[in-house]
């Protein structure tokens, strides 16, 4: 993304705790893109410092695994301004809450906080200063906490990605978030096959079986039914290859096997991966939480967690975000609703 938008000349930095791993970005004043985009980037600033990087930043876009996000919040409480707008790439489950929370345990100023239902690439990081985008989908729903501010934050970054459109809530982008239920669920049933060939296949084209993809759909109808209890409309992970890919299928099998955007993109090499290691504690976990609050069953979505659990002997139930974390224990759907529409009070 920070190539993406230097390349496009919108003044750019980029901030990474770890100074090695900007380090060549540094020294080479930019980063190479390659795929869809073909180009050099050249940023401002390369820098480990959060101070310098979003000191008078219009927009500060997170990129980092929701596992980051609270970190990224503490890290920048010290300098954050009301005025900014911080955009979480994405906020996989509740991420734009966690986030606000974590500032104002911190005592720092409030800025706009929002967050996007998914990443708006399909991309890879192939070496310290290259990027490769294979695709750039074509919506990516976008909203802020309070929801009021939603348009506010789209006039800003539609600058740069028209891409973004307009979520109702982030009730909807946390829970319209697909690679919740692909990343964690083909990591799972091909552990197998990743752990016997360091991931040497293309991970939708060749992880998806017609098998695989009714266990896809058992889990995403466990994710709508949620969102259903919430007064909200998702899409089923079928109809968000169409909105986000143009992909079309008789079924989900068939709409995963047709999206050119996937063509080329290898399984992860480990099952120690953020397909894991995020999706689990930050997206299914807070769903499973909440629905047992709502009284909504989701036995696959359990099962995912158990397993993976299992895989790394971790709790990843207890690491999770839940309600308890996210301060919605025993609120009503009503509260739990208004709560994203005119924020934390």
């Amino acid at each position: 993304m920070a190539g993406h938008l230097a390349y496009m000349g919108f003044r750019t930095r980029l901030w990474n705790r770890s100074p090695e791993r900007i380090e060549n970005i540094s020294d080479r004043g930019g980063i190479d893109l390659e795929g869809v985009i073909e180009g050099f980037g050249s940023v401002d600033l390369a820098t480990s410092s959060m101070e310098d990087a979003i000191d008078g930043a219009d927009v500060i876009m997170v990129v980092v695994p929701a596992v980051g996000h609270r970190f990224v919040a503490k890290e920048c409480a010290r300098y954050i301004k009301r005025d900014q707008i911080v955009v979480l790439n994405p906020g996989r489950t509740f991420g734009a809450l966690e986030f606000l929370r974590t500032l104002k345990e911190e005592k720092a100023h409030l800025p706009t906080v929002a967050e996007t239902q998914t990443f708006i690439y399909v991309s890879r990081h192939t070496d310290p200063s290259r990027a490769r985008i294979m695709q750039i989908k074509n919506s990516v729903p976008l909203a802020a906490i309070p929801s009021h501010k939603t348009p506010m934050v789209l006039n800003a970054v539609r600058k740069a990605f028209p891409e973004f459109v307009a979520g109702t809530n982030v009730l909807e982008t946390s829970l319209d978030n697909i690679g919740a239920i692909f990343h964690p669920t083909l990591t799972l049933l091909n552990a197998s096959r990743i752990e016997s060939t360091h991931g040497d296949f293309e991970y939708y084209l060749e992880g998806v079986s017609p098998s695989t993809a009714r266990i896809l759909e058992a889990a995403d109808s466990e994710r709508v039914a949620l969102g259903t209890a919430l007064g909200v409309h998702l899409h089923t992970a079928r109809e968000w290859l169409y909105l986000a890919y143009s992909s079309a299928g008789r079924t989900l099998y068939d709409a995963i096997q047709s999206t050119p955007g996937y063509k080329g993109v290898r399984a992860p090499s480990t099952l120690t991966h953020r397909y894991i290691l995020e999706d689990v504690p930050m997206s299914l976990v807070p769903m499973i939480s909440l629905g047992r609050m709502l009284g909504v069953p989701t036995p696959t979505l359990s099962s995912l967690v158990h397993l993976a659990s299992a895989i790394h002997s971790r709790d990843f139930t207890a690491e999770g975000r839940t309600v308890e974390s996210l301060g919605l224990k025993g609120m009503s759907v009503k509260d739990i609703r208004m709560l994203f529409v005119r924020g934390l009070s």
